[in-house]
């Protein structure tokens, strides 16, 4: 399992971040996951540019700019020489800000040509009767995968978080049968972009606990989590991860 705990803004103080990452460490060693951390800006080159252990780390965003007179921008060679593997795009949060498809397309570029993973995210506000959020989050799918070379389309991590089930409890969020039924609606539409949409990594984010993590995993195909409040609380975040192994 690839579980990435994006700490949002949660974390406002050194001394917490450094709290989560030696938690990140300590289940990282364990061996059973790959362990990806996404701490706020701040604290990503301190911790990133300095770790020596398994875990590896991701910013929660990564500007359309490739530098230049961008004052407070963030750019992906900025990113990727703190020692950064990952990059979360197109994040709901970041598109409930006005951020377009063909922006997230750029940002998926810059971060591919830094050598960064791009962590794309999906997912659809509401579900309606006629199921046209099917077509809503192919479009998604399309505005970053069409444009991209094989190879590039290839490098993508793509996570599915469907708006409608963040901040919910686990027992009112997406089900195990759901999200099988997600995953292979994705990997068909994968497949009109890659040669194997089997190997595409897709992970699932939207109100993940301890307590339907193991049945979300079982079964449906995903090959990890994105992770937002849970990943900063220790307890909760080993917990989740204990669940997995």
């Amino acid at each position: 399992m690839l579980i990435v705990a994006n700490w949002k803004a949660y974390v406002e103080t050194l001394e917490k971040a450094k709290r989560l990452y030696a938690a990140g460490k300590r289940i990282a060693a364990a061996g059973h996951h790959d362990i990806v951390l996404a701490p706020p800006a701040p604290y990503l080159g301190l911790l990133a540019s300095a770790n020596r252990s398994n875990v590896e780390f991701a910013s929660q965003d990564v500007s359309e700019t490739l530098g230049g007179a961008a004052t407070g921008e963030m750019t992906a060679a900025a990113v990727a020489s703190v020692k950064a593997a990952y990059a979360i795009i197109g994040h709901s949060e970041r598109r409930a800000l006005g951020e377009s498809d063909a922006e997230i397309l750029e940002k998926v570029r810059h971060a591919l040509a830094h050598g960064l993973t791009p962590i794309l995210c999906i997912g659809e506000r509401e579900r309606d009767p006629e199921a046209s959020y099917l077509a809503f989050l192919r479009k998604q799918i399309q505005s970053v995968y069409e444009p991209l070379s094989p190879k590039e389309r290839a490098a993508i991590v793509l996570a599915y978080e469907p708006i409608w089930a963040i901040g919910k409890s686990a027992a009112d969020a997406i089900t195990p049968t759901d999200l099988n039924e997600m995953v292979l609606y994705l990997r068909k539409v994968l497949g009109e972009y890659l040669k194997s949409p089997g190997k595409a990594r897709i992970l699932y984010g939207g109100s993940v606990e301890p307590g339907n993590a193991r049945a979300l995993a079982a079964g449906s195909g995903i090959e990890g989590f994105l992770v937002g409040r849970a990943s900063t609380d220790t307890q909760a975040f080993g917990a989740l991860a204990k669940a997995l192994n």
